[in-house]
């Protein structure tokens, strides 16, 4: 997909980091399409469909974790590609931005060439994910990556992108033991800097949608789901 089509959402109730941010991803090519809180996020999302989502947490009207958590509700947007840029670093707010369905969790400030290489690493992400229309069948679980659905027997569970990704990684070798340094390049992109609880919070949220039994805990190494 060429970077004239590509389409970015960016949502901060600060101008400069609209301005900035937004000036250097224009001048690498993509669509830019800014707003300035959660309200406006929801419905630029919606209308515009966009291929990256940069949300701000801390934003009037609403809030960008309440922001994400209503795009992801939408199946027009299940492959739309959420990142918060914000302030905050605390563990418990990067922690409730994955619970919100984010795909990544970049922390300001963050020099504009830094932001650019995530950005790519991200999309790439998308691109790989959706050029795959395998369908792999482990056990009770069927995952489509065609059409993006997780089955659980006669059950159809919906999952954020990167729970997705890390299930059909971990499931693409049943009772292989992934390593956390693999499933972060893997999963997240070598590019892209997430903090050490990353795995573990999106594997917990596996285990309550999937099951506890099917995925293991090798301490020290990694995870491997378990048939």
């Amino acid at each position: 997909m060429k970077k004239k089509n590509i389409k970015i959402l960016l949502v901060d109730d600060e101008p400069d980091i609209l301005e900035i941010v937004g000036y250097n991803l224009s001048k690498e090519g993509y669509q830019v399409i800014t707003g300035e809180n959660g309200v406006q996020a929801v419905k630029l999302a919606k209308k515009h469909k966009p291929h990256l989502v940069i949300l701000d947490v801390m934003m009037p009207e609403m809030d960008g974790i309440e922001a994400c958590e209503i795009i992801r509700q939408n199946p027009e947007l299940s492959e739309t590609v959420i990142t918060f840029l914000t302030a905050r670093g605390e563990d418990y707010s990067q922690v409730a931005g994955f619970d919100a369905g984010a795909d990544d969790y970049i922390t300001k400030p963050i020099k504009p060439k830094v932001l650019v290489s995530k950005v790519k690493a991200l999309l790439r992400r998308f691109k790989n994910s959706s050029s795959s229309s395998d369908i792999v069948k482990v056990g009770h679980i069927t995952i489509d990556r065609d059409e993006y659905k997780i089955r659980k027997g006669k059950e159809e569970i919906v999952l954020p992108r990167k729970e997705f990704e890390l299930l059909a990684l971990l499931a693409s070798k049943p009772n292989k033991v992934f390593t956390r340094e693999d499933i972060l390049d893997r999963v997240w992109g070598y590019e892209v800097v997430v903090g050490g609880r990353t795995i573990d919070v999106h594997i917990r949220k596996l285990r309550e949608k999937i099951g506890e039994k099917s995925f293991k805990t090798i301490k020290g190494v990694g995870y491997k789901f378990v048939v």
